[in-house]
């Protein structure tokens, strides 16, 4: 019994002496493999993760040996006295948690420079760029997809509709700069006494910088960031349009307003990239489509204003002869103020997520969704709904080759190379427009634009510059002829108006306090007479005759006595510069009102493309626009009024607006997030373009004929729409 009782004794304490081997030998293996993580994230080693289970121990043994850390492993596993710190490193170890199955990253699993592990993803370095692309695009297609439903959970709610009127007043900025133009350049080109030779100048060149500014901001949009792109812009924008409302030269005063274009120029491909970025699927026509108005609203704002101010010869003042302030500067101050609310509300909003995550800033674009989400549900009364995206897919970054700059190089030539590189990054970017599958989509576009803004703008001209032309015959027909006169001893101190006088005699007479308004003089002689405090609108003085006669604050000088001869008269005080009066001046009020209505008009339109969007298409709203825009104007043959002009300016401005609203729409979905703004500002920037050209062509046809306005008008918008029918339906994409 007792043998079999120490049998037994024997037989446990064996026992046991294994469990504790074993459990040493566990504790052990956790610390080499420990160590084995440490060492490898120090040295940056790479280790084949896949041997051999059989050959265990002797990997061990070997890797032990190799390595002399060790001169004899079994004393130290028998005597427990080693550091576990310091134990040799088994092959079974090769797989271990810490590194492969911690927090996910984006890196995770990639092998490191210049090495390659068996059963691990090849490094992007070795694969071409080809191969990349696909990957990105892959990348991109799950993201859209992924997006689409997180934009869906965030919903559409308060911070859609704050980031609507903030952009709203971006674009209404853009509508306001178009029309200042035209309502500027008559008053400014007088109160600068621009000749002839100049004139239309300045509706070219403001055309002009918005042409390069479009490109430009567009494509630095896709660089930098919607956001900080648009608040730059229009901060130039604000402070150049403010400043040409003080300069006094003519040259000055087209810089300024070529650089204010320049800023707006941006406004356009930002705004509705970047609205379109924060809109699920199903609200994205409609409310894009609303985003419109924003730019017929600034029409109206532009339209009031200059009838409210620019007439009103009262509203300036001067500082000397050498500063004039008039009315029409005070407009262009006013008209300044959409720009700056904009800019001020723009520093309240984030940037666009979608921009975040092409960038490969996950956090930053996580960080947004969830203060949209927040935003909708605490506005909705569900403060308590949770953001429930936790990881967002990031399309693969592709590096682009950097040139390395010396860190002491000149800080001038530090600005220089960053300009240089971002140039460079959007004339890439730009190229990419012209790659599979978007090259004929973008040769589309640009047909659809330059047509559309051809027609559109250079009606535009045309429409009032006819209808000026109507006024001029009719003011001409009420012309009073008076012929072979002699006055005597008399005072004029009233406005002689729309009067032609000749072989006239004027002798011992005084024109005191008083205004010639388009009166002309032909073959007539003025014998000691005194002129004083007179202003002369439109009015010459042909083959005339002044003898014994004197001038004194007088605005009549050598510009306005065409061939006439001046016998011992004399001059003091002549008035200096171009004069300006809008007094009774219906003309000018009449342009305004006909703007206004023409502006309004589109209202209609606008509700209807925003309420039909998504319901008809977008394609058929846009072709169906143009085509009936280009039938349209085949009845001005029938405008020989005023008011039938008129009229015809309201029906083609409402049947055109669905088309402008489609197009935005369709350019915005058609482009991917990397290149939407440069694809945009591209097309925009054709449009621009199309602008200066209609302007010229169509302003120098007024009073010639009606034929070729007509018929060149009609063909390239029922052109373009042909070809808009023929884009891709964008109706079901997501945003790519």
């Amino acid at each position: 019994m007792e043998e079999t009782h120490n049998n037994r004794t024997s037989l446990v304490r064996g026992a046991k002496d294994i469990a504790k081997e074993a459990k040493r030998q566990a504790a052990k293996n956790f610390s080499k493999a420990v160590d084995r993580a440490s060492d490898e994230y120090s040295s940056q080693r790479s280790y084949n993760r896949f041997q051999n289970e059989d050959e265990e121990e002797n990997n061990y043994n070997s890797y032990t040996q190799q390595d002399g850390l060790y001169a004899d492993n079994a004393t130290n596993e028998e005597d427990g006295a080693s550091s576990d710190a310091t134990e040799g490193h088994d092959d079974e170890d090769e797989i271990y948690e810490g590194e492969y199955q911690g927090v996910p990253g984006y890196n995770d699993g990639k092998p490191r420079d210049g090495q390659v592990a068996l059963g691990q993803p090849v490094s992007d370095s070795l694969k071409s760029h080809k191969e990349l692309e696909n990957e990105r695009q892959a990348d991109e297609e799950e993201l859209a997809q992924q997006y689409e439903l997180i934009m869906q959970e965030c919903g559409h709610g308060r911070f859609q509709w704050q980031l609507f009127f903030v952009l709203g007043l971006a674009l209404m900025s853009d509508g306001v700069e178009v029309f200042v133009v035209g309502f500027v350049l008559p008053s400014a080109e007088t109160d600068m006494c621009v000749p002839n030779s100049g004139a239309g100048w300045l509706g070219s060149i403001v055309y002009l910088g918005m042409m390069f500014g479009a490109f430009f901001w567009g494509g630095l949009s896709d660089k930098v960031g919607r956001r900080q792109c648009l608040l730059i812009s229009m901060s130039v924008n604000g402070f150049f349009a403010f400043l040409s409302s003080f300069v006094q030269g003519y040259s000055m005063f087209l810089f300024c307003r070529m650089v204010s274009g320049f800023g707006i120029g941006g406004a356009v491909p930002i705004v509705f990239s970047y609205f379109a970025e924060v809109l699920a699927r199903e609200k994205r026509g409609e409310h894009l489509s609303w985003l419109c108005m924003f730019w017929m609203i600034g029409g109206i704002y532009a339209s009031a204003m200059a009838w409210a101010i620019i007439p009103h010869y009262g509203w300036s003042f001067s500082m000397g002869s050498a500063y004039q302030f008039h009315s029409w500067r005070v407009f262009v101050v006013v008209c300044a103020l959409p720009c700056v609310s904009a800019v001020v509300a723009l520093t309240f909003m984030p940037e666009s997520p979608r921009f975040y995550l092409e960038m490969g800033k996950h956090d930053e674009a996580w960080m947004v969704l969830k203060h949209i989400h927040d935003t909708n549900m605490r506005a909705r009364g569900e403060p308590e709904r949770v953001f429930t995206v936790n990881r967002i897919k990031i399309p693969k970054q592709l590096d682009e080759l950097v040139e390395m700059q010396n860190e002491s190089a000149n800080p001038v030539l530090k600005v220089l190379f960053k300009i240089r590189a971002e140039l460079r990054g959007i004339w890439l970017t730009f190229m990419k427009c012209f790659n599979h599958p978007v090259k004929e989509n973008t040769m589309k576009l640009a047909a659809v634009w330059f047509t559309l803004s051809f027609g559109y703008y250079g009606l535009s001209v045309w429409f009032p510059d006819v209808i000026k032309h109507l006024q001029a015959d009719e003011y001409a027909s009420r012309v009073k002829i008076h012929n072979n006169e002699r006055i005597e001893d008399f005072t004029f101190n009233f406005t002689l108006e729309n009067q032609i006088h000749r072989n006239g005699v004027f002798v011992n007479d005084r024109f005191i306090s008083m205004r010639f308004k388009a009166v002309t003089f032909i073959d007539s002689s003025f014998l000691n007479c005194y002129f004083e405090d007179v202003s002369s609108v439109g009015s010459l003085f042909r083959n005339c005759t002044f003898v014994d006669s004197f001038f004194y604050n007088t605005d009549i000088d050598d510009t306005k006595l065409t061939n006439s001869r001046v016998i011992n008269s004399s001059f003091h005080h002549n008035k200096t510069g171009c004069q300006m009066t809008f007094d009774d001046d219906y003309s000018a009020y009449w342009v305004y009102f006909v703007n206004f209505l023409g502006t309004l008009a589109v209202l209609p339109g606008n509700i209807v493309s925003a309420l039909l969007m998504d319901k008809i298409g977008r394609l058929s709203m846009l072709g169906g626009s143009m085509v009936l825009s280009g039938i349209s104007c085949f009845f001005l043959w029938f405008g020989t009024s005023e008011s039938m002009m008129i009229f015809m300016l309201c029906l083609y401005n409402g049947l055109s607006i669905s088309a402008w609203n489609s197009l935005d729409v369709v350019t915005t979905e058609l482009y991917p997030t990397d290149r939407r703004g440069t694809g945009f500002g591209f097309c925009n920037a054709m449009c621009k373009l199309a602008a200066v050209l209609g302007n010229l062509i169509f302003g120098s046809l007024v009073g010639i004929t009606k034929a070729i306005p007509i018929l060149l008008a009609s063909s390239v918008l029922v052109g373009g729409g042909l070809v808009g029918l023929r884009l891709p339906d964008t109706r079901a994409n997501v945003l790519m």
